[in-house]
């Protein structure tokens, strides 16, 4: 039996990963914060900590909004990320909303790819 296939590392790009939380946090438009989030998730997703904080924040806002599905998708995930890093299971490309299947990989949604550039260039 063969050990479980871990992600490969990838360098964390703190800069841009704490530009996209403070995005999330300023943004004027709830719909505009769960974009930040999901981009930050898909940066921070590799490494326990900023996986960690991303959910706390997804959990927050969606307690700030009172939604509830999303509340109780976020508690299950932030349950869920210690046991995704130490059995090398993370869903990479997951945007990390309780809409999508804990998981599940996917490729990066186009719109996030682009918010994901755009920061990177603003923090370079």
């Amino acid at each position: 039996m063969s050990a479980p296939r871990r992600p490969a590392p990838s360098a964390f790009e703190a800069t841009v990963f704490e530009a996209l939380l403070h995005g999330a946090r300023t943004a004027p438009e709830t719909a505009l914060r769960w974009r930040f989030l999901e981009a930050a998730h898909v940066v921070g997703q590799r490494h326990f900590v900023p996986h960690v904080r991303t959910h706390w924040a997804m959990l927050v806002l969606a307690l700030r909004t009172r939604d509830g599905r999303e509340a109780v998708g976020q508690l299950a995930r932030l349950l869920l990320t210690p046991l995704g890093h130490l059995s090398g299971r993370l869903p990479l490309g997951n945007p990390g909303r309780a809409t999508v299947g804990a998981f599940q990989p996917m490729p990066v949604r186009a719109d996030l790819a682009v918010l994901i550039e755009q920061v990177r260039a603003a923090v370079a």
